[in-house]
């Protein structure tokens, strides 16, 4: 069991699309999803795509699909909670922080920070909603949440297969690679964390 958990092969049959689906789906616009691994996910899947294992295809449309059906979960999300998400006291699942500079973020960018921020994890999950709290009209949200979930969609994937494609018997450095994509996606969220704590420490 254990050595299945390792092995990409098995994490893709035992999870496949659905997975992918719902991890996209989650980070996308869930309050809770923000410290999902999408972009590690869906370049992991690429790489897994060419060696066989699934369809690029298959894997680019749920992933397109679970990117732009979470964003407007998110946006309605807000438009419900409006400024009481600004309220809310941290937990587990909630930062005020993580809001606040989706909100700084949101009010800099305009309506394409819902492309520019498909690419900035922790950021994506949030700016549906705070689009949402600042009452985007909708179908200028469907216009930019449709063009970011297809870029975000389709480029990491692509990056992914690519890069198996190109690298002889790839397959055999899956594990490692993979390994190696986790850590680089997290370690910026980690590298904040410890600043953050170390500011309040010489407070």
């Amino acid at each position: 069991m254990f050595h299945d958990l390792l092995n990409p092969t098995a994490l893709i049959q035992n999870f496949g699309y659905m997975g992918v689906f719902l991890t996209v789906f989650a980070e996308s616009g869930i309050v809770f999803g923000f410290f999902l691994p999408g972009d590690s996910l869906l370049f992991a899947a690429g790489l897994l795509a060419s060696q066989h294992h699934l369809s690029i295809f298959g894997l680019i449309g749920v992933a397109v699909v679970g990117a732009i059906l979470g964003n407007n979960v998110g946006f309605l999300t807000g438009r419900k909670l409006g400024p009481a998400l600004f309220t809310r006291k941290k937990s587990v699942m909630f930062s005020p922080k993580r809001v606040q500079e989706a909100h700084e973020f949101f009010q800099k960018q305009g309506a394409q920070s819902l492309i520019l921020a498909r690419f900035i994890p922790g950021v994506r999950t949030f700016i549906p909603i705070i689009a949402g709290v600042g009452k985007m009209p909708y179908r200028t949200f469907v216009t930019y949440n449709l063009i970011g979930g297809l870029l975000w969609g389709i480029l990491v994937p692509i990056l992914g297969y690519t890069l198996g494609r190109t690298i002889p018997s790839v397959d055999k450095y899956l594990l490692p690679i993979i390994l190696l994509i986790v850590v680089i996606s997290i370690l910026p969220v980690a590298l904040k964390y410890f600043k953050a704590r170390r500011e309040n420490t010489n407070e």
